[in-house]
């Protein structure tokens, strides 16, 4: 019974507690897991194998973020993140499981308009900016090194736009949780080098990025 009471003592304050605000001059930090998903299109991998496509699987990563709040609504975003990608064949390819593995660097950087009083508790926010995707550490597999030999595999970096949408709902004054979704368009080349010939292919990989997290107010 004491027990009982304590814990709702405690569910008492903690809803007595004022609202955290997210106010002019504020900078919000953020520590999300998060899940790319590529929606991805390529070409044929030319000029060897034209009927060939290829994708790029999901993947899994640790994600932090820092929020300025230029005024009480307004706030800019620096998204940072990286994750790792294996290349599957498609198509004419579709029997090597992978032809490459990646790892995507893309730092993101957005501004942001968060909706409700700067007091409230849950706070939806719409935001819009740019992305520079870095590739790097790419390799060619060894089903793919087998089948064509030795390869170097080389990606092209990627700039484009990003769109986001999101909540934050406080916990207590300084710690708030946060669910968060991204569209970014990511374009890319990806140049196979197999001895004096190479091959290329384009990928539109336009992940969304699905986040959830946990904030603290700095």
């Amino acid at each position: 019974m004491r027990i009982i009471t304590a814990l709702a003592l405690t569910a008492a304050a903690c809803a007595a507690m004022p609202a955290q605000a997210q106010e002019k001059g504020d900078v919000l930090m953020r520590v999300r897991a998060i899940m790319v998903s590529p929606n991805e299109k390529s070409g044929g991998v030319e000029p060897s194998f034209p009927g060939a496509r290829v994708g790029v699987t999901d993947s899994y990563a640790p994600e932090i973020d820092f929020t300025y709040m230029v005024t009480d609504h307004i706030g800019t975003e620096l998204i940072l993140g990286t994750t790792k990608h294996d290349v599957q064949g498609r198509a004419a390819l579709s029997g090597i499981d992978k032809l490459a593995g990646t790892w995507v660097l893309p730092p993101t950087l957005t501004l942001q308009y968060h909706f409700a009083d700067p007091h409230a508790t849950v706070r939806p926010y719409v935001g819009a900016g740019v992305n520079y995707t870095i590739f790097y550490s790419s390799k060619a597999s060894g089903a793919l090194n087998a089948a064509i030999g030795d390869t170097k595999v080389h990606l092209n970096d990627s700039f484009g736009y990003a769109l986001q949408a999101g909540v934050d709902v406080n916990i207590t004054r300084k710690v708030f949780a946060n669910l968060d979704v991204k569209y970014i368009d990511m374009d890319t080349t990806a140049r196979l080098h197999t001895g004096s010939a190479t091959n290329s292919v384009k990928v539109s990989i336009d992940p969304l990025v699905f986040g959830i997290g946990i904030g603290l107010r700095l």
